[in-house]
């Protein structure tokens, strides 16, 4: 049986999202799958980017990683979103993104894929599980399989407990965080593979 193929798309304005996502991208590697790390355009100006030291060092900091596409869409057998919570939804770069896959929905080609997401805000009550919950919604319309980690492992448990995706209080991704994560981008994998059958 082939590998499960996992694309894992991110986006960080910071860096706390980038870290969860390198750390996704080598758990479902180890779980077996073939991974593809990818992160979302980044649609604000240049101008509001560049006026943000701290914004400005992640942006570059990411320019070697490749924009993720359509075709990586339609590639994968399953999903592992990440980025922070904007006012309790997904930011307007992920949402961009989601506004163009209309073709590839249309066509049935996200229906059955595993999915699963994680986030982060300023604090522990900045709108974290809204977030997921709202992104979920869009998984619905694809057809997709939302594949959260439940409270499937003590991991989840020491990270904070969001059953939802994991959750991190931005700048901190510590090992506790680092093991939810692992078992989610596993989880993923696992029923990714089991989907795609």
């Amino acid at each position: 049986m082939a590998p499960p193929k996992i694309v894992v798309p991110f986006y960080s304005t910071y860096g706390t999202n980038h870290a969860v996502a390198l750390e996704a991208a080598k758990a479902a590697e180890a779980a077996g799958a073939e991974v593809r790390l990818r992160r979302f355009a980044e649609t604000a100006p240049m101008s509001v980017v560049e006026g943000q030291e701290a914004w400005k060092a992640q942006y570059d900091k990411m320019q070697d990683l490749s924009e993720v596409t359509l075709d990586d869409m339609v590639w994968g057998d399953g999903y592992f979103f990440i980025f922070p919570t904007r006012y309790g939804s997904a930011p307007s770069q992920v949402r961009a993104f989601i506004d163009t896959m209309g073709g590839i929905w249309n066509e049935g080609k996200l229906v059955n894929k595993a999915v699963t997401a994680s986030t982060s805000a300023g604090n522990v009550h900045g709108g974290q599980e809204t977030t997921l919950l709202s992104f979920y919604i869009s998984v619905m319309h694809w057809g997709s399989v939302i594949v959260a980690p439940g409270y499937t492992d003590g991991a989840i448990f020491e990270a904070g407990g969001n059953p939802y995706g994991y959750s991190a209080k931005a700048g901190e991704f510590d090992d506790a965080g680092k093991a939810a994560v692992a078992h989610q981008a596993k989880r993923l994998t696992e029923i990714a593979a089991k989907l795609s059958a």
